[in-house]
């Protein structure tokens, strides 16, 4: 019988196989699709997590240093950590950078 003269009944197992295989390939696409977005949204939550956790960090850190350094040191002592903190986040920046810009 040709392919011509076939009807939807008349459907050979070879067409079969392909649709279900068709059907397995979409099902898989749609899986990874779905498990990505899944990622992303944990990553999200995990990055909003850290800044939360960074900010909570940076605002005890400034409590301890009003606290236990004498008042003609804080000031110093406030800038010094803060410009560690700036130099961290610089070569974070910049490590970030050469890493999307090598793709």
């Amino acid at each position: 019988m040709s392919d011509e003269m076939r009807t939807d009944g008349d459907r050979s197992p070879t067409d079969e196989t392909r649709a279900t295989d068709d059907e397995g390939t979409e099902n898989r696409e749609f899986a990874e699709r779905m498990r990505r977005y899944l990622d992303y949204a944990v990553l999200a939550g995990l990055l909003l997590l850290a800044l939360i956790a960074a900010l909570q960090f940076y605002l005890n850190a400034s409590q301890t240093i009003t606290t236990w350094v004498n008042p003609e040191y804080r000031a110093p002592f406030q800038a010094a950590f803060n410009l560690v903190l700036l130099l961290g986040a610089a070569l974070g920046v910049s490590v970030q950078l050469r890493r999307l810009t090598s793709d």
